[in-house]
């Protein structure tokens, strides 16, 4: 765990992701359109939040990629503060067993959501895409070519690897 002096915000690192998480059932927003400025002012890569956010309309016009689980307009002053920065965070879900977010782990975010590619098994896991994208690529093209779903999916998904495969 470390400590910082003054905001959390003007501590990271360019090109981190910053992963903000508040409590379960906070109606509080978690981060909000001046934090994305100073963010972006440092080269922060992106930032998750696992709660709520404000001031959408501001983080599209920086630019600036956020993602969070839902949004707010109240703020978070005098009800929340910052607990720990650059521990490890317990995802707020009912999912067993419980998903934890360490320093060093990988965040990659698109319109679809956020996943979370724990630092131990990135090697592991890389290994395992370029068959998946290939079979995805190849029966998209026989599907817009008139093929079925089925048919294409056991011709082209019969080399992909599987994490039993590593």
């Amino acid at each position: 765990m470390m400590t910082v002096e003054g905001h959390y915000i003007d501590h990271v690192p360019p090109e981190h992701i910053l992963f903000v998480a508040g409590p379960k059932g906070t109606v509080n927003a978690l981060y909000g359109g001046l934090m994305s400025r100073r963010a972006k002012a440092r080269a922060v890569a992106g930032t998750v939040v696992d709660g709520r956010i404000r001031d959408i309309q501001e983080h599209r016009d920086l630019g600036y990629p956020v993602f969070a689980r839902d949004t707010s307009t109240v703020s978070p002053q005098e009800k929340l503060h910052v607990g720990e920065v650059n521990g490890p965070v317990t995802l707020q879900s009912d999912e067993r067993p419980e998903i934890v977010i360490r320093p060093g782990d990988y965040l990659m975010g698109d319109v679809n959501g956020v996943v979370c590619l724990p630092q131990h098994l990135a090697e592991k896991v890389l290994a395992l895409i370029p068959s998946q994208v290939e079979a995805d690529e190849r029966i998209g093209v026989e599907i817009d070519n008139g093929g079925s779903f089925a048919e294409t999916s056991r011709l082209y998904r019969v080399g992909v690897k599987k994490a039993r495969d590593l």
